[in-house]
């Protein structure tokens, strides 16, 4: 692994292990393709329009000395201080700031994530466009009549990489942090989301909640580098103090951030959701640029094009595929004791809906053997997916049909028993929009 230290939100290490895998990571997507035009393309993600608003003095943000413009920010963009999450390793370009007595705070919503860093000279953010996918942002830390939010394009160096599937986006990497935070390059790392075992998850990071006996690496430093397998708590605790561990106060300053939280429920949801938002990002892209080369070549042959070509739709059939096993949880770690976190993060998560009929929704957890009760990703509700080409839509919906009714009998979908594919059917029938029309019969 190599360490880069550029603009960015949460800068991941060159390399190791990867939950990651599959077509869609064996290339990076080009960020100047003709359907795409990454970098020129106008975006319209949370923070773009937060600037638009700023610029057109509908929206002052207020700046405080201790956390700069981080409140009021997180105002603006609908993000609760509830979803705070704290990373002590250094894997951000604002690193000499960051430790375990001075973690990082990160805060995120469905479609954004704000990082801030005490004493630090800018905010940090990755914003979702519906069809660019994440963008990148900074700003400044001092008090301006009309704050600027700085695009940084120089953090795809870190952030456009195989593990997030080869497009701009986001991971939470797990690693194994020295004393001062500093990742041992030599040990590795782990791309984490809902797929990976709790044992390999959270190195790096700060964790409140319980989880009964299953471990993980969280709240955890390495006291020798020649034996990172051996970890125990910062302040030269043991091990056991690591885990199910409901307070920092003896870790780090609490009262010096926005929660004395760090809460597990929501560091898992963040986990999910930056993996589905670079798979929703890259099959996009796939469809774009399949759909402009099928365009492309009937117009050399002199054909309509009318509709995409074979070549097209085999591209496009092969990607769908992988985001509908993630949608659906394929593969996910299973839990062996319940997990429950400390800030309500869970409970007001849940409240956000949409709810079907009989009270039922895509974002109550369960945290007993799994992490949703109805497990299909709540991100079918954002804008990014609906912002994915017709021809993604129609496929998804049509896989997910068929596996929701059992037409698709494949063995991996074993784990979804009869009633949990009837109830995501019905909830789904009942609070989205779009859907097809055979799914109504």
């Amino acid at each position: 692994m190599r360490l880069r230290r550029v603009s960015g939100l949460a800068i991941a290490l060159g390399c190791g292990t990867a939950a990651v895998a599959g077509l869609m990571s064996s290339y990076l997507a080009p960020l100047d393709d003709p359907a795409i035009q990454y970098e020129k393309t106008p975006v319209t993600d949370p923070v773009a329009k937060l600037q638009e608003k700023i610029d057109a003095g509908q929206v002052h943000l207020k700046f405080e000395d201790e956390f700069g413009y981080l409140r009021s920010v997180l105002k603006e963009l609908g993000v609760n201080t509830d979803t705070q999450v704290l990373v002590f390793s250094k894997t951000s370009f604002q690193a000499p700031k960051i430790g375990p007595r001075m973690p990082r705070a990160l805060y995120f919503g469905d479609n954004v994530t704000v990082g801030f860093v005490r004493t630090g000279d800018v905010l940090e953010f990755a914003s979702v466009d519906p069809k660019q996918g994440v963008v990148f942002y900074t700003l400044d830390q001092a008090p301006s009549t009309k704050p600027q939010f700085s695009r940084q394009d120089t953090c795809l160096q870190c952030h456009q990489v195989p593990a997030t599937y080869g497009v701009p986006g986001m991971v939470i990497r797990s690693v194994f942090p020295d004393h001062n935070g500093q990742p041992i390059l030599s040990a590795g790392g782990f791309i984490t989301d809902h797929r990976s075992e709790l044992k390999d998850r959270w190195g790096g990071w700060y964790v409140t909640g319980t989880m009964g006996n299953q471990k993980s690496m969280a709240n955890s430093v390495v006291p020798d580098a020649n034996d990172p397998s051996r970890m125990q708590a910062p302040d030269g605790g043991g091990d056991d103090e690591t885990h199910n561990t409901t307070s920092l106060q003896y870790f780090t300053d609490t009262g010096a951030y926005l929660s004395p939280h760090s809460d597990v429920v929501a560091l898992m949801t963040l986990e999910h959701q930056t993996q589905m938002v670079n798979l929703m990002t890259r099959v996009g892209w796939e469809a774009r640029m399949a759909a402009a080369e099928s365009a492309a070549i009937s117009k050399s042959l002199g054909e309509p094009a009318v509709e995409l070509r074979d070549s097209a739709k085999h591209r496009i059939d092969t990607a769908v595929p992988e985001l509908v096993d993630y949608m659906l949880f394929v593969d996910e770690a299973k839990l062996t004791a319940p997990v429950r976190g400390t800030s309500g993060f869970a409970e007001e998560f849940a409240r956000r809906g949409p709810f079907d009929s009989k009270g039922r929704s895509l974002r109550q957890f369960d945290m007993t053997t799994r992490m949703f009760r109805y497990p299909l990703s709540y991100m079918i509700y954002s804008a990014e997916f609906d912002a994915m080409p017709d021809a993604v839509k129609e496929r998804v919906y049509r896989r997910l049909y068929d596996i929701l009714t059992g037409k698709d009998t494949s063995p991996k979908y074993a784990a979804l028993s009869a009633a949990d594919r009837r109830n995501i059917l019905e909830i789904v029938r009942e609070t989205k929009k779009d859907l097809p029309e055979y799914w109504r019969e």
